[in-house]
């Protein structure tokens, strides 16, 4: 849902952290930025942690937040608004939520020292040898994506149930014996340890945790393209791990970037689209009601549930979508409109590539780069298998392959 941003004339917002023991963690400094304001917001829990200010208007936040924050803030936007956040209100915080509604102009930060750096002191962990995954209001799930035998993952929960999710989810995917430390109220007088295995914990942790992991398993795939097919579940409609491979080295994932993965089938180019970097996105548009429903499923196996899912024919389907970055076609390029549709709709240096088994599909391709250029090619697999007492080669259909790059403006 998209929202209009307060007026530019409204003042900038400040948006202060807290540590573990809020107002006697704040410099004086800080603690004149909060006692100034004329409005106070924050969650419950941060509103008791500072003393009440005479006249001072103190509001927690509204739900669901995303979409009453607008209102909220044009409300008060003729006045000085100050936001009480946890330790740095950058890493998965209201300060991102904030700049991303308000710009960077517009919003003052003042972080104490996130969980985060607190949990990686406590491991011992240097940053650039672990990963931050927040499962705070989100699929615990995501952290499926790093499942890596040695990988670190450092992972911000919603409550006191995460770690014991985290521990389920890590057993069923082979790594139960990974090492797993709960940390609780980290920084805070009641700070406690708890380390064990996610195959030996049970129970609940104190609502502030945070988990870090050093994962120990089997390798889960790649972390490159072409994960193996026996990892997706399908009905035979499935871009084949070679096909793929060479699908997804031309759809070329950059961080941040939106991907349709239209007539997406089991969800493959989409789900590995995703699986490239934290931000990618995917939305996976699939007629087939079953197919869609196993799309949602495989994503979820695979570490990407946030994968967007559209039940739909194309290119209708595809109408009240946000513009594309890139476009896999993997099914239904004959359809009448559909590769003129996904042509205009992509972005300005924006990729396409489709795939056709049939003449009609070659065809059309081939008319496409005629048209516009790009890149035709067809691609033979062949597999060894048993030929009686002996060995042989058993080929795949041939698929045409064509990818183009829109011309940026």
């Amino acid at each position: 849902m998209q929202h209009s941003a307060p007026s530019t004339t409204a003042r900038a917002v400040t948006v202060v952290g807290l540590g573990a023991r809020g107002w006697s963690d704040l410099p004086e400094r800080l603690r004149d930025v909060v006692a100034g304001a004329d409005v106070l917001l924050g969650g419950p829990r941060h509103l008791g942690l500072v003393p009440p200010v005479l006249g001072q208007l103190r509001e927690p936040w509204p739900s669901p937040l995303l979409d009453a924050l607008p209102g909220l803030l044009e409300e008060h936007a003729d006045r000085r608004v100050v936001v009480l956040a946890s330790g740095d209100p950058l890493v998965s915080g209201i300060g991102t939520t904030l700049v991303e509604l308000l710009g960077s102009d517009r919003v003052v930060v003042e972080p104490a020292l996130s969980s985060v750096a607190l949990a990686r002191a406590r491991m011992g962990w240097s940053a650039e040898s672990t990963a931050v995954v927040s499962v705070v209001g989100r699929d615990p799930r995501a952290v499926l994506r790093h499942l890596a035998p040695g990988h670190r993952v450092v992972v911000l929960s919603s409550d006191g149930r995460s770690p014991d999710a985290l521990a389920g989810l890590l057993v069923m995917a082979g790594y139960g014996r990974s090492a797993m430390t709960v940390l609780s109220d980290l920084g805070g007088v009641e700070e406690a340890r708890v380390d064990t295995t996610p195959e030996d914990w049970s129970g609940l942790a104190p609502e502030l945790n945070i988990v870090a992991l050093e994962l120990s398993g089997p390798a889960v795939g790649s972390w490159g393209t072409g994960l193996p097919d026996e990892l997706f579940e399908h009905d035979g409609q499935l871009t084949r791990r070679d096909l793929r491979a060479s699908a997804l080295a031309r759809l070329a994932p950059q961080p941040g970037q939106l991907l349709w993965d239209v007539g997406a089938g089991a969800g493959s180019v989409g789900i590995e689209w995703m699986r490239a970097h934290p931000t990618c996105r995917t939305i996976a548009v699939e007629a087939d009601t079953g197919r869609a429903a196993r799309i949602g499923r495989n994503a979820a196996a695979l570490g990407v549930p946030t994968l967007e899912v559209v039940s739909g024919s194309a290119p209708e389907a595809l109408i009240r979508l946000p513009k594309p970055d890139a476009v896999f076609v993997g099914g239904g390029a004959t359809v009448a409109g559909l590769l003129g549709y996904c042509e205009r709709s992509l972005r300005p240096g924006g990729r396409l590539v489709v795939h056709g088994v049939t003449l009609e599909t070659e065809q059309a391709l081939s008319a496409a780069h005629a048209r516009n250029g790009g890149e035709l090619t067809r691609i033979s697999v062949e597999r060894a298998a048993p030929l009686g007492a002996f060995t042989g080669w058993t080929p795949a259909r041939t698929v045409t392959q064509w990818a183009w790059t829109k011309e940026r403006a």
